[in-house]
């Protein structure tokens, strides 16, 4: 069973590989085909004989599985920052996050620079409450640097029993010296979906996609519906700021809820024959009413999924900042029982109008800078896949830098989301801190 994410170990278990030869040209096909075998089993022979070599000669008697295991992870981190081995116990924790409930500290990381980078804190848990930001560095748990780790083994460092703390030591830029932060873990709750309403306006957060988020959407457009009625309902908000995606098959429900028809998103791998397209299903539930989504440097994934396909169909208004850029498809591989398994990147996806985002990001409608605070100044990182080191190119070679992550902690102070509340009242957002974005349309 394959399980497909957004994002954002053990023993080998068999390779597979087919070669289909057809057509005039079929001898050489088979002869290039045979020649690239020859050059893979060389190098496999290369990788026995240092197997050997470290297991026979290394000062210390090695542990045969942990060899096979750092030989597996270096090979499958070489291809790309979102490939990764998982063994059985980050395979199960993987399953539990997923599923929206899981012990830590609640921030999503990935590797960088031999560093562990906070793409983002999840809201409402340690690591958000203790002030960590989306760009920081972690380069020591408990006083150990991080340097040399996995990011399996840095993640499983800073996990442990409910109420204990960890101490983590944090490189911010525009910092003068890193600074150590104390946190104490809990049972990381995700709760995908919050909402309230606004006067006449629904404001939905949706902070990850995870197996419980369209339930999720579908009780807060329930709810707000029944406390606004119709006629003086002005809109939605949809916060997608600092949403770091998850999993596909709800990226495509959420732009659902919104969309009466259409293709929500197509995924195209090595092979043409591969490309897989999702369209809508369920129709409007909030019935046409306008709608706003925002989105930042820190919007990821199936973030940028339902972003694009709503700004594609003219059905919502994107304002904020450009998002993250991760246009890939990580499809979760199992390795049977005991073994882990593979999230290996098996695709680039793209939005209904045909663009890949990959290393690109969707940008707004309405570009809104937030006001840092002078403490802040130098220190608030602008992050985005094409900084990451090894990331897959886009598809046009064309690549664009960061943007802003920061989002006010005080909604008073939030001018991103002002500027959503203002333009479903139909008050012209102010032009010099608004940029039009190009336009896309859907093909028809």
């Amino acid at each position: 069973m394959r399980k497909t994410l957004l994002f954002p170990l053990g023993a080998l278990t068999g390779v597979c590989l087919t070669l289909l030869v057809s057509g005039p040209q079929g001898g050489l096909w088979a002869a290039r085909a045979a020649a690239g075998a020859d050059d893979a089993y060389s190098q496999l022979n290369l990788f026995g004989e240092v197997f050997e070599r470290v297991k026979g000669s290394y000062v210390e008697k090695p542990d045969n599985s942990k060899l096979i295991e750092g030989a597996i992870t270096g090979m499958v981190t070489s291809l790309d920052p979102h490939s990764r081995y998982m063994n059985d116990k980050a395979w199960t924790e993987m399953q539990e996050t997923t599923s929206g409930e899981f012990g830590g500290l609640g921030i999503e990381v990935t590797m960088e620079e031999g560093l562990v980078k906070v793409v983002s804190p999840i809201d409402d848990t340690p690591a958000a409450k203790a002030g960590l930001m989306s760009g920081d560095l972690v380069s020591k748990i408990d006083g150990e640097n991080v340097q040399g780790m996995t990011l399996e083994q840095a993640v499983n460092k800073m996990k442990g029993p409910v109420d204990t703390k960890t101490k983590l030591t944090i490189m911010r830029k525009g910092a003068d010296a890193p600074m150590d932060v104390a946190i104490t873990r809990e049972i990381i709750h995700v709760r995908p979906v919050r909402f309230h309403v606004e006067g006449d306006i629904g404001y939905i957060r949706v902070t990850s996609f995870n197996e419980q988020t369209t339930d999720g959407l579908k009780k807060a457009i329930a709810s707000i519906s029944k406390d606004i009625p119709q006629e003086k309902l002005a809109g939605y908000v949809m916060d997608l700021r600092n949403n770091p995606g998850g999993l596909l098959d709800q990226a495509v429900s959420v732009s659902s809820a919104f969309l009466q028809r259409g293709e929500v998103v197509s995924t195209r791998g090595r092979n043409p024959e591969e490309t897989q397209r999702f369209t809508a299903h369920g129709g409007d539930l909030t019935k046409g009413k306008p709608l706003v989504v925002l989105i930042n440097g820190g919007s990821a994934s199936a973030s940028e999924i339902v972003g694009g396909a709503l700004h594609d169909h003219k059905r919502a208004t994107i304002i904020g900042t450009r998002s993250f850029g991760k246009g890939s498809v990580q499809t979760i591989i199992p390795l049977g029982a005991g073994n882990g398994a593979l999230a290996l990147t098996t695709a680039r996806y793209y939005t209904p109008s045909g663009r890949s985002i990959q290393a690109q990001g969707i940008a707004p409608d309405i570009e809104i800078l937030q006001d840092v605070p002078a403490e802040l100044k130098g220190r608030v990182d602008t992050i985005a896949e094409s900084q990451m080191r090894g990331h897959l190119q886009a598809a046009d070679g064309t690549e664009q830098t960061g943007s802003q992550s920061y989002v006010p902690p005080e909604e008073k102070d939030d001018k991103a989301l002002h500027a959503a509340y203002d333009f479903l009242h139909g008050v012209t957002v102010n032009a010099a801190a608004a940029k039009p974005a190009p336009k896309t349309t859907v093909p028809n």
